[in-house]
């Protein structure tokens, strides 16, 4: 599309969104385009990402900020209308900035100002819109009850609308799942513009929003949750051990016991490579950071028979309410800080970073644990970060094809992989990468395979992305069955079905897949 074109399609696109929203909202207030001095700072404001915040970094045309569903559908109209492409975001923290980033002319539907959370104490359920993040709906849930919370991710700025519809991961998932298994409904806008509910949608499409919605289907505006419940009082440790404190040793034995102790424990390892008190030497720095449903009584019973090699001790346990623990687990606040720090939406740090994720089904080998080490060493001091997340619990008795994450029986635990840096010149970014990738290749013999499995939440388009235009199933399947494995062909079908068109596309959306394939939905 040449320059002019484009500058046709913004224009048009702008002078049609006036003319389809009904609002006493100036439209300079709603609707950003270049020549808003405000376009910057909105497109900035969220991107958590700063491998992407460069001067070639690709702007939208229009960022749509709705305060309510016309909104939606109004943008939804005029992109189609005038051949833009829609980026939808509601916490910035896509791992590809596939929520605010394309290689086409293309507006980003930036949902942030729909944050609305209705609570109800009654029913233990909650009306949380897309643009709320973990931590608005933590605090608004301890405001109505103290033995009431829902299981979702730990980084709190996280926002709701990609973190629940992706799966959504955190320190109640062994108790309690995702948090797309506790989703009992939603308000989705489709392509069309149509309003729906999980009884107008269907049971299809609605299993495909737990678990595969980020972007692929249309517009999540809205997910009614159901809360969890949890005692006045929980029980938080957070302890490191280093090379020197036997951690090989421990993390070898952890393997066996984090995935299969009581569900009411979540113990997690943060992995990292530190500098040593040797002068010019590193060592490895395991926390085994953990939230237990009650006391630190029995909790300290429950180590004491489980896993006694730790150590833990009554003074490393802190007993507190639920929402405080999420303060404390989140790692971006200061100790003791109060849930109000939960409502900054801008806690977390901007960083330059690269991230990758693995399922392991059988416990790694003290050798392989140590191979790991010598990968560790490579990189320079706190740059590279490994974090393993127990399953079992719930996550083991939950079918496969209950929603589309299908990561469950069978896995014992996830990896998070990352590196950071704070540098933006390329050889320094490329070297970092360079790391992570081969932390990833280490690792290969000791992760699941056939497929390698990967987590939808945290994009990687080293998996493969689709190709310019309409993409085939078959070269969508190379990425695809890695996040969903056989679930893969029911989300295509359901793309057939909601938006054969393929208008809500990015580099790695689901395509839609019709024809004589296309059976078991009866499409």
């Amino acid at each position: 599309m040449s320059a002019t074109s484009v500058q046709s399609s913004r224009e048009g696109f702008i002078d049609c969104f006036n003319l389809h929203s009904k609002n006493d909202t100036p439209l300079s207030h709603i609707v950003y385009g270049p020549e808003n001095p405000s376009h910057e700072s909105v497109f900035g404001f969220l991107l958590q990402e700063l491998r992407f915040a460069t001067p070639t970094t690709p702007r939208p045309q229009v960022i749509v900020t709705p305060l309510d569903e016309t909104h939606i559908q109004s943008a939804i109209h005029c992109a189609k209308k005038h051949g833009l492409e829609m980026r939808i975001r509601s916490g910035g923290h896509d791992f590809e900035g596939a929520s605010y980033i394309s290689k086409e002319p293309f507006v980003i539907l930036d949902l942030f100002k729909l944050n609305s959370i209705i609570i109800d104490v009654e029913n233990a359920t909650a009306w949380v819109q897309s643009g709320a993040t973990l931590g608005e709906l933590y605090y608004e849930i301890s405001k109505k009850s103290r033995t009431l919370a829902f299981p979702a991710g730990y980084w709190s700025t996280v926002g709701v609308g990609g973190h629940l519809s992706g799966g959504g991961y955190g320190a109640l998932l062994r108790k309690y799942g995702l948090a797309s298994d506790n989703v009992i409904d939603a308000k989705f806008i489709d392509v069309d513009g149509k309003i729906l509910d999980r009884k107008s949608m269907g049971e299809d499409l609605f299993w495909a929003l737990k678990g595969a919605g980020g972007g692929n289907f249309g517009v999540i505006v809205a997910f009614k949750i159901k809360l969890v419940a949890v005692p006045e009082k929980v029980t938080v440790f957070k302890v490191s051990r280093t090379l020197e404190q036997s951690a090989t040793k421990l993390v070898h034995k952890w393997q066996d016991v984090a995935p299969s102790v009581h569900e009411d424990l979540t113990m997690a390892l943060r992995i990292k490579n530190v500098n040593s008190s040797q002068a010019g030497k590193q060592t490895i720095s395991v926390g085994f950071e953990s939230l237990f449903l009650g006391g630190a009584d029995r909790l300290l019973s429950l180590m004491q028979e489980k896993f006694p090699e730790l150590g833990l001790v009554r003074e490393e346990c802190s007993e507190m309410s639920w929402i405080q623990s999420v303060v404390e687990l989140a790692d971006i606040y200061p100790a003791g800080a109060p849930p109000e720090v939960l409502l900054n939406k801008t806690a977390a740090p901007k960083q330059y970073t690269k991230q990758k994720a693995d399922y392991v089904e059988k416990p790694i080998s003290v050798e392989g644990i140590e191979g790991l080490w010598k990968v560790f060493f490579e990189i320079g001091p706190e740059s590279g970060a490994m974090h393993w997340t127990p399953c079992g619990g719930r996550m083991a008795e939950t079918p496969e094809s209950e929603t589309p994450y299908p990561h469950r029986a069978g896995n014992i635990f996830m990896i998070y992989e990352a590196v950071y840096w704070n540098e933006k010149d390329g050889a320094v970014s490329q070297r970092h990468i360079d790391w992570v990738r081969k932390l990833y290749k280490y690792m290969t013999p000791f992760v699941a395979k056939n497929p390698r499995s990967s987590y939808f939440n945290y994009r990687d388009y080293d998996l493969g992305i689709n190709s310019k235009g309409k993409t085939s199933y078959e070269e969508a399947s190379v990425w695809g069955v890695n996040y969903f494995k056989d679930n893969f062909k029911r989300l295509a079908e359901v793309k057939a079905m909601v938006d054969p068109d393929d208008f809500f596309r990015s580099e790695q959306t689901i395509p839609p897949l019709s024809g004589e394939c296309s059976t078991s939905l009866g499409i």
